[in-house]
């Protein structure tokens, strides 16, 4: 079985994403700010490249927090994540 992990820690996130070639990103709701996604691999059309700096205040005035995967059952590396209301 596989086991996911929860951080706040802006550190872990970025050398998280940046370990599986991952870029801050977020998909414009129209108002400020956006939504917030990891993009990985050939750029999605709907999201949009930010500074870790802008993706961190987002992160922090909605209160998020990262639930993450390091590994897949079968030990290979996960790029399983989702941003979750901190408790």
């Amino acid at each position: 079985m596989s086991s996911s992990d929860t951080t706040n820690d802006h550190g872990t996130i970025q050398k998280w994403a940046e370990a599986r070639d991952g870029r801050p990103s977020i998909v414009r709701t129209g108002g400020k700010g956006g939504v917030l996604r990891i993009d990985f691999g050939e750029k999605e059309a709907d999201f949009e490249e930010v500074s870790w700096e802008e993706f961190f205040k987002i992160f922090e005035e909605n209160k998020l927090s990262f639930l993450y995967q390091d590994k897949t059952k079968d030990g290979k590396t996960s790029r399983f994540n989702k941003f979750v209301e901190r408790e």
